[in-house]
């Protein structure tokens, strides 16, 4: 099921960045201290009313022909076409400006619904202000604060109107659904069409050919698939999609409904913090993963150069420890027969069920291995263990005090699971709860 898109577009500092970080915050911070992981604030996902959306900021958009206003310009038409909704954002304290009035007239072209919210709204007294907003031709302003918090409740309950209907999917347990991300030009297509015997997709060596997502079924030694081919970034008029911020927006709609993420990286040019990025939301959003090194054919392969590179993927990517790397070339075939084993593999580990009593055998031989450390003063009790849920696997260790549960333990359990039932290609949560 499909999470409806918000992007937030208005002129520079009207404070865009400070609702958005309002609305997404918490759900950034999760895994930031996480070493490799790095995040693009411009697209994460907020919640409203059991609603759960995706929330893109935009840059401002300002008039003028210097390069890097007309590159902010059109990263936000992107946003624009990408969403289900705008909220079109204008400061309070400011009235109507000639900025606004242009950001209007884009955003009249887009033929989307729009909320429009004048931000800065600080005190009942400017309430009274914000009538002059009706003359943008968006209906009711939404007054609101980014500093204090206030009215963001009524413009989301305005916001969750323009929703599309949800429309469930069928999904049948047994088809495995995966599919390919990557940098624009890593070699997705060709992957894709690779794997499906056949020119499905079009292949260029210009950055952002594909231009729509895909979903293709096939089967392989009585096992069935579907593969689901990130899109490209499509071209508008002059605006072009390879904006590589952009290219997120459409690997986190394959990732969503994916059982297991290809993660694809080019041997040739090696690894690029964009690669770790694109990588991350499929980490965080607990798929599967399988790291697949492309254009093997372009490297001249001695005796440890495939060792020295997944050194170098390891280093770069300590949060998929637990991801398989696999080296081929789509382009001539080389090794790309190694790939389906891993991607069943990963699926099944991702739908992995161990026995309670079993699992807990593991933990109190873990106990007992490496006893938990005391905390001033006090000493962490594990009680016992039970999974609760998959995709991904999750486990519940009850506790006497869930603060006691350091990060360096809790990885100490992983591991330890980990070598006892597996789980390779998947991550695996562990929560600690104070046993009632």
């Amino acid at each position: 099921m499909r999470k409806s898109v918000m992007a937030i577009v208005g002129r520079p500092n009207v404070g865009k960045s400070t609702i958005f970080n309002r609305l997404v915050g918490e759900r950034i911070s999760i895994v930031e201290d996480t070493p490799g992981v790095t995040r693009d604030r411009i697209y994460a996902e907020g919640e409203w009313l059991n609603e759960r959306f995706n929330v893109i900021d935009t840059g401002g958009i300002e008039l003028g022909d210097e390069p890097l206003l007309v590159q902010m310009r059109e990263q936000a038409q992107v946003a624009i076409d990408e969403a289900d909704v705008i909220v079109f954002m204008v400061n309070g304290r400011d009235g109507i400006t000639g900025a606004d009035e242009e950001v209007a007239k884009i955003l009249y072209k887009s033929n989307k619904p729009v909320v429009l919210a004048v931000n800065k709204v600080d005190n009942p007294e400017m309430r009274e202000n914000i009538y002059e907003f009706y003359s943008l031709g968006f209906g009711e302003p939404h007054p609101i604060s980014g500093t204090h918090g206030l009215g963001l409740g009524d413009m989301l309950d305005e916001v969750v109107k323009y929703f599309p209907e949800k429309i469930l999917e069928e999904i049948d347990d047994d088809i495995i659904r995966f599919s390919v991300i990557g940098r624009p030009n890593v070699g997705k297509s060709s992957l894709v069409n690779t794997l499906l015997g056949q020119e499905r997709v079009i292949v260029s060596d210009i950055a952002g050919t594909t231009r729509d997502a895909i979903d293709t079924p096939f089967s392989k030694d009585d096992r069935d698939y579907v593969i689901i081919d990130t899109a490209g970034m499509r071209k508008r008029g002059k605006i072009y999609e390879a904006t590589e911020k952009y290219s997120i927006m459409r690997a986190m709609k394959a990732i969503e409904r994916s059982d297991v993420v290809l993660s694809l990286i080019d041997a040739d040019t090696g690894i690029q913090e964009q690669d770790k990025k694109i990588a991350g939301y499929a980490h965080e959003a607990g798929k599967a993963v399988i790291i697949v090194v492309n254009k093997w054919d372009t490297v001249e392969v001695e005796e440890k150069t495939m060792k020295e590179f997944e050194d170098k993927v390891r280093s770069n990517f300590r949060f998929l420890d637990y991801a398989p790397v696999v080296f081929l070339s789509a382009k001539t075939k080389k090794r790309v027969h190694t790939l389906l084993p891993r991607i069943l593999e990963a699926s099944e580990n991702h739908a992995k069920r161990v026995q309670t009593n079993i699992l807990n055998e593991v933990i109190m031989d873990a106990l007992a291995m490496n006893p938990s450390p005391s905390i001033k003063g006090q000493k962490l009790k594990i009680f016992y263990a039970t999974q609760v849920s998959v995709k991904p696997p999750s486990f519940v260790v009850f506790v006497n005090e869930p603060e006691l549960m350091h990060f360096t333990y809790e990885r100490f359990l992983e591991n330890r699971i980990r070598e006892a039932f597996g789980f390779e290609g998947t991550p695996i949560k562990i929560f600690a709860r104070k046993r009632s």
